[in-house]
């Protein structure tokens, strides 16, 4: 057998093996409502302004919504933690 066919077979292999344990992974449970509870633990109350900043979590914006979040007030710690949590709901 050929090197190259060889190399071929196990690129495949493990590239098979690779996409079947990122479909049998479940995705990550967080969304809007853990972004704000994330929030309002760091001792602000959960406004508008808090909620729409969660959302541009969620739509990928994670920048925004950090800057959202510590201009209404969550310290940077919680604020990015908050972000993260609503960058992976499920869609």
């Amino acid at each position: 057998m050929r090197t190259s066919t060889r190399v071929a077979g196990v690129l495949t292999g493990l590239t098979l093996m690779l996409g079947a344990t990122a479909l049998a992974t479940p995705a990550a449970q967080a969304d809007i409502p853990a972004c704000t509870n994330m929030a309002a633990q760091s001792g602000v109350g959960v406004t508008d302004a808090v909620t729409a900043a969660c959302h541009r979590g969620v739509s990928g914006d994670l920048q925004g919504c950090v800057n959202g979040l510590t201009a209404a007030g969550v310290p940077g710690g919680a604020a990015n933690g908050a972000c993260r949590l609503a960058a992976h709901e499920p869609r």
